[in-house]
């Protein structure tokens, strides 16, 4: 029997299972494909992770800029991420890395067996589940985006050099605009839709990309990013399972992010495992989800989830002024809200603030 099976091989389930394996757990990854490369591109905010290798880094730019209805300059690093260089910062040699996909988990007092696709049956004490986000039923809040990697020479008539462009909502839709230089003489361009439910489609998204660049005079010809991010995800339940990542509800309401989450929680979730390990496998599962979600987190998730539902209420032409009163914000405020995942008084702080500056029509959204 595995101490730690976790189920899912992307980079939080990899982070988890390389963190239990650490703390002497005999642990393994279950994965689909496991040498299937990661297709997405990853970013994150430099002091989320400060940890982070360069290896892991495939570009820093230089500068960060949001528009509302007017530039702003973002004091706070953006790194947009080296999947092979965090697939190897991640990997563990005592990792064991099994192919094959769950299909359930029957649990019991003494552990867990998981149903693979194929047949198989495989026991662990603990089950760790990291394959995404759960099927949920009815329309959910979404965030969805459409983009296109294109040469730098052909991203600069959109923006400068090595500069990340984190949101632009000048246009008066509501999707906006998102760039980020890839460090290897491309950069990513996609239209994308913050909250929505149900979140717009993909298909409308290309089209206003592809208008966007036929306008700047841009044929492009590059690969094709895909997203679909489920921003209203349950927190989990009591169980013997133990959800991480998406699937533990890990995805920030607000913003759609939630790579750093998982990476900054891995250690201390594989801790509670550790530490919890000899009293049973009920025991372990509970404290990992305690770790996973004390009282603080749930509070400002709760928070977040309420700036979800205001964000999905605003028009066009109210989310450009509200990321305007957002990004006019010291830093430490922004960074309380999209980074403070259990700072309770910066994030109430926060929304506070952006309440108190914000004109009579975003105030009764913001109200909900």
């Amino acid at each position: 029997m595995t101490d730690v099976l976790v189920a899912g091989g992307g980079p939080a389930g990899r982070a988890l299972a390389a963190a239990c394996a650490r703390r002497g757990l005999e642990t393994a990854v279950l994965d689909p494909d496991p040498h299937r490369k990661w297709p997405n591109t990853y970013g994150l905010w430099a002091d989320e992770v400060p940890e982070l290798p360069a290896k892991a880094i495939a570009a820093a730019p230089a500068t960060t800029l949001a528009y509302g209805t007017r530039e702003h300059r973002v004091d706070r690093e953006y790194r947009v991420l080296d999947n092979a260089g965090l697939r190897e910062w991640l990997a563990e040699p005592k990792v064991q890395v099994i192919a094959g996909k769950a299909t359930g988990a029957e649990h019991g007092p003494h552990g867990s067996t998981v149903l693979l696709a194929d047949g198989r049956r495989l026991a662990a004490a603990v089950f760790v589940d990291a394959s995404g986000a759960p099927k949920l039923r009815g329309p959910r809040a979404e965030q969805t985006a459409y983009g296109l990697v294109l040469p730098a020479d052909q991203a600069e008539r959109l923006a400068p050099a090595d500069t990340a462009v984190f949101m632009d909502w000048r246009d008066g839709t509501d999707s906006f605009r998102y760039l980020l230089p890839l460090g290897d003489g491309s950069a990513l361009v996609e239209e994308t839709t913050l909250a929505r439910k149900p979140g717009l489609p993909v298909a409308e998204l290309a089209q206003r990309l592809h208008a966007r660049l036929a306008a700047a005079g841009i044929r492009p010809a590059g690969r094709v990013e895909r997203v679909r991010i489920v921003l209203d995800v349950p927190l989990p339940k009591r169980g013997q399972a133990v959800p991480f990542g998406v699937a533990g509800g890990l995805v920030h309401p607000a913003t759609g992010y939630s790579l750093a989450t998982a990476l900054q929680l891995a250690s201390r979730v594989a801790e509670a495992l550790a530490d919890s390990f000899d009293a049973g496998p009920t025991a372990a599962a509970r404290a990992a989800r305690k770790a996973l979600w004390p009282a603080e987190a749930r509070a400002v998730h709760a928070l977040r989830r309420h700036g979800l539902r205001a964000l999905c209420g605003m028009s066009p032409a109210q989310s450009a002024q509200f990321f305007d009163l957002f990004f006019d914000l010291p830093v430490p405020a922004q960074r309380a809200f999209t980074s403070g995942r259990a700072d309770l008084p910066g994030t109430a702080a926060t929304m506070a603030n952006l309440f108190r500056t914000a004109p009579a029509g975003i105030r009764r959204r913001l109200l909900g």
